[in-house]
């Protein structure tokens, strides 16, 4: 009953560590993009910091940090690959790719956060794939095949251009991360849940 009245807030430090993920995304953008092929979706650093968001903010802190760059973006804020923004983004053919940005970096950090409080490379390299390649590629494909009408098929074959770089990003992303985690224990995400939990009583 202690903390039966007592009121949530969202924690200062969160909001500081969302804000830079958002941050470092956007900062990833400033490598630019490559169309390769002519492909309608380029191909940007910026997934690599949506897995990093997961990886090491966890599932909603690291969804939340997505979100506040594509709301910054729809606002018209230069903030993709190229300085680009604005509401058209979330109408043409990247928008399931942005869009899967979210439950991208959740399902990674939901991952992670399966893993305990010592999350192995393996692990992170896995959650990365799943959340930051699958489950983006699985909003990405069916939205560009529903805005250019190009069958499924084909646009799941053009997309396999973005595997390798993809491959890359996530095992970077899980480098980064397990080395955050190492020198900095309250990175792992299983760690600040423990936390979270023991400050509310839950």
């Amino acid at each position: 009953m202690k903390n039966a009245g007592k009121k949530r807030r969202f924690p200062t430090g969160d909001l500081a560590r969302v804000a830079v993920f958002a941050a470092l995304i956007a900062v990833f953008g400033l490598a630019g993009s490559v169309s390769p092929f002519g492909n309608l979706v380029p191909i940007t650093l910026q997934t690599l910091g949506v897995m990093l968001a997961g990886a090491i903010l966890g599932t909603w802190r690291g969804a939340l940090a997505v979100a506040v760059l594509l709301i910054l973006v729809a606002a018209g804020l230069p903030l993709l690959a190229g300085g680009r923004g604005g509401l058209a983004f979330f109408a043409g053919p990247s928008a399931g790719w942005l869009i899967g940005w979210i439950p991208g970096a959740a399902v990674t950090g939901w991952l992670v956060e399966r893993g305990g409080r010592n999350p192995g490379i393996i692990r992170l390299v896995v959650a990365c794939l799943v959340g930051g390649v699958g489950v983006v590629y699985l909003f990405g494909i069916p939205v560009q095949t529903l805005i250019t009408g190009v069958s499924l098929r084909t646009t799941a074959l053009a997309s396999t251009v973005f595997l390798p770089g993809d491959l890359i990003k996530a095992v970077l992303a899980s480098v980064v991360a397990r080395g955050a985690q190492r020198a900095y224990p309250l990175a792992v995400p299983a760690v600040y849940r423990e936390r979270l939990h023991a400050t509310w009583g839950r």
